[in-house]
């Protein structure tokens, strides 16, 4: 089997094999609507960094509700340093990267803006090694990279959602993989905790931190009610229903995932749970290949390695009735901007009806009694043995 070629998006290969009325038919099959392009200021830093600008459309004009226009920005990036390197070094290069990508957004008129996951460290977590990995834990509200995250917010006056590994001192020490919800004014919204962990290939994620504890919460900020769906919280459709139903407009996904694992899974998932849930999602990835300087093994068979896979990229935001962007590149840093119309959201749900014919009672009563089956082996088991302890 042939290696994936990187330096290509999808977009890349359509272009250069398809005559241009195919490619358009195509593209309308794909990505839905034709979106226009927003016309955004250059980008003038060092870094090649993949810059792509959209209006979403779609909305209706209506007549008693102004539009709600946001504009959205998702930041995917690589690691800066090599893992070797002292964790305080490693963490530094990426705030002073992330930093300029930031304030770029911000020239270009971003509001509302979400980085990748655990974004200020490598994605450790497939070593099964503690330490010296689990110093990049930090606190939700006064660790180093909230402040800079906060300090950015109220300079731009921009809403930012900000993953990282938590250290939760007041509850033992813990460690979560959590997003935090700053508001445009560097005060902290809250925040949202992992629901689920995958325990697959080399995702060894549960070696650090177990599923979250917060639910599925949804923030009311000054540009939309916004939540979090991390990571592999993605495989899940109830996961995404679930903010749905709290009330979410646009809900980030905001992730950590190698090609070999879900690349051709990709492009589906996040742009499903937007039409079924009448929402915006924002799917965000981070890019490159991390080495770590000792092997270790996916419990396959296959030979020890030293790296996870290729990260690649290809962020993408999709609207409510489907359309969605082309993705940023699979192997560069990218920022890409897209201007949203809420009311979208309302509109989608009057024209389709899927929260309206979504038959929720009947599923809550049928999922009440496929758990409640699944606990009576135990219920019996626990009634025989208070009937032996009464007998001695």
């Amino acid at each position: 089997m042939s290696k994936p070629n990187f330096e290509q998006t999808l977009d890349d290969i359509l272009e250069k094999n398809l005559p241009q009325e195919e490619l358009i038919e195509i593209k309308r099959l794909l990505y839905g609507r034709e979106l226009d392009f927003l016309f955004l200021p250059k980008w003038n830093g060092s870094q090649d960094l993949d810059v792509h600008g959209y209006v979403m459309g779609g909305s209706v004009v209506e007549e008693l509700r102004p539009p709600r226009i946001v504009r959205v920005g998702l930041i995917q990036h690589s690691i800066v340093l090599p893992t070797t390197e002292p964790l305080k070094k490693q963490r530094n290069a990426l705030h002073l990267k992330i930093q300029k990508y930031v304030d770029y957004a911000a020239t270009c008129g971003v509001n509302m803006l979400c980085l990748q996951e655990a974004w200020a460290m490598p994605f450790v977590f497939c070593t099964r090694e503690k330490y010296p990995w689990c110093e990049f834990a930090e606190d939700a509200e006064n660790g180093p990279t909230v402040i800079l995250m906060s300090e950015l917010a109220q300079r731009h006056g921009m809403v930012i959602i900000c993953p990282i590994l938590e250290r939760d001192s007041a509850n033992g020490d813990t460690l979560w993989n959590t997003s935090v919800v700053i508001e445009k004014d560097g005060t902290i919204i809250g925040k949202h905790r992992k629901n689920h962990i995958p325990r697959v290939g080399d995702f060894n994620e549960s070696t650090y931190y177990m599923e979250g504890n917060t639910g599925h919460p949804v923030f009311e900020t000054s540009f939309g009610r916004v939540a979090i769906n991390i990571c592999y919280g993605r495989h899940h459709p109830q996961n995404w229903m679930m903010f749905g139903l709290n009330g979410a407009e646009i809900v980030f996904n905001p992730s950590a995932t190698t090609s070999h694992t879900s690349e051709p899974l990709w492009s589906i998932e996040a742009r499903n749970a937007a039409i079924a849930n009448s929402y915006y999602t924002c799917a965000i990835n981070r890019v490159g290949t991390e080495q770590f300087p000792n092997e270790f093994t996916s419990g396959d068979g296959a030979p020890a390695h030293h790296d996870f896979g290729h990260f690649y990229g290809s962020s993408y935001i999709t609207a409510p009735d489907g359309t969605r962007t082309p993705g940023l590149s699979r192997c560069k840093d990218g920022l890409l901007i897209c201007e949203l119309d809420l009311n979208l959201c309302r509109q989608m749900k009057d024209f389709w009806c899927l929260r309206m014919t979504q038959r929720l009672d009947l599923y809550a009563k049928e999922l009440n009694e496929y758990v409640q089956k699944n606990l009576i082996p135990q219920q019996k088991h626990t009634k025989q043995q208070e009937k032996d302890s009464k007998k001695q």
